[in-house]
């Protein structure tokens, strides 16, 4: 069986996709990837070793601009791309995680008759998303508030797959890492600001740091170009953490974090207490916000929006003479079966086709 994968423009668009990989290896599937020619997700799936195809991507916005004209024609090639590898591969069936590359394939693969599951990680779909849906068989979603944009009988309430890698973390490892393992013993925050980091947490790190060092040793991963040179012990700073990243977390008693979907879904399977601090609806279409807010009522964290950051130290304190309670219901939820559940749904279909 033969399976094409798509999805790119951000990290969060291709890391679900990779967590599949492995589960869809042990079900039979040989897996290729569509996506764009010089996305991020072109160098994270070609050093897999998954057979990579580059097409011509656009992007539609939702503003006037001349691009969204020249974009067309990028997208009507995109299209007749996807049509050429799609018929190169022969695949059973194509999943896709979102982002614009996604459209051309999921265009394409409809009007061949080739079954498509798409995966929505945020509360509201995506452009993208919402542009691909009528061609879906089935809606894979991770939170159950998605469920009310999908048509009636498509929606599928999966969670989000998690890469394997995650309970692979050694808290010795982590503080060795980070330099703690030979300073007296504290417990530990990660600060996260995404891929690239935030300006508005890691002003406010830099800020409130003295006063955190009395009581927590700082991991801190400032995104690229934002270390301020700090010796100061139990303070680790990094640009960011790939193969690290299950070590520090493994090491973290508490974490602050932006409040991407597959981020807050990696967080709320490891069980860590956390405090969400979600991008300004002034910087995005508000997905985070939204996330942020189902996790809040949900019990898993505790939430502060950009224009409360200057009580950053106050709600971390209480978070973490709370964090007994928000671990015990973080523990009620089920979110390591993502990859188990989306897999399920990629087999149903695969086998509707084979039917046929």
């Amino acid at each position: 069986m033969k399976i094409v994968l798509t999805g790119g423009g951000t990290a969060g668009h291709v890391t679900p996709n990779i967590a599949l990989l492995s589960a869809l290896a042990e079900k039979g599937y040989e897996a290729h990837y569509i996506g764009s020619h010089n996305g991020i997700e072109r160098g994270l799936i070609s050093q897999l070793g998954v057979p990579y195809y580059g097409i011509s991507s656009g992007k539609l916005r939702r503003y006037f601009a001349i691009k969204n004209f020249t974009d067309l024609f990028r997208i009507t090639k995109g299209l007749n791309d996807a049509r050429n590898v799609l018929k190169q591969i022969k695949p059973d069936i194509v999943f896709s995680k979102g982002g614009f590359v996604v459209v051309p394939v999921a265009v394409a693969a409809h009007f061949m008759g080739i079954p498509l599951v798409i995966h929505e990680s945020d509360i509201t779909p995506g452009l993208a998303t919402r542009l691909v849906m009528p061609f879906a068989k089935s809606v894979c979603t991770s939170f159950p508030e998605t469920l009310f944009h999908v048509a009636e009988g498509k929606g599928v309430l999966t969670g989000s797959p998690l890469r394997s890698s995650l309970w692979n973390g050694s808290k010795p490892e982590g503080m060795q890492l980070c330099g703690f393992d030979s300073l007296p013993a504290k417990p530990v925050i990660l600060v996260m600001g995404g891929s690239l980091g935030s300006v508005v947490i890691n002003q406010q790190i830099f800020k409130i740091l003295p006063k955190l060092l009395n009581d927590f040793h700082v991991i801190h991963l400032c995104g690229k170009g934002n270390i301020k040179e700090d010796s100061r012990p139990g303070y680790a700073p990094f640009e960011y953490a790939q193969e690290e990243m299950p070590h520090m977390l493994a090491a973290a008693d508490i974490v602050i974090s932006r409040a991407g979907a597959n981020t807050i879904f990696e967080l709320l399977a490891l069980k860590k207490p956390n405090l969400l601090i979600p991008l300004s609806k002034a910087a995005s279409r508000g997905d985070q916000i939204l996330n942020a807010a189902s996790f809040e009522k949900q019990g898993f964290s505790k939430v502060i929006q950009e224009e409360e950051i200057s009580t950053l130290h106050e709600s971390l304190l209480k978070l973490y003479a709370e964090q007994d309670k928000y671990a015990k219901q973080m523990g009620k939820a089920r979110a390591n079966e993502g990859v188990k559940r989306v897999v399920s749904e990629i087999e149903r279909w695969t086998r509707a086709k084979t039917m046929i």
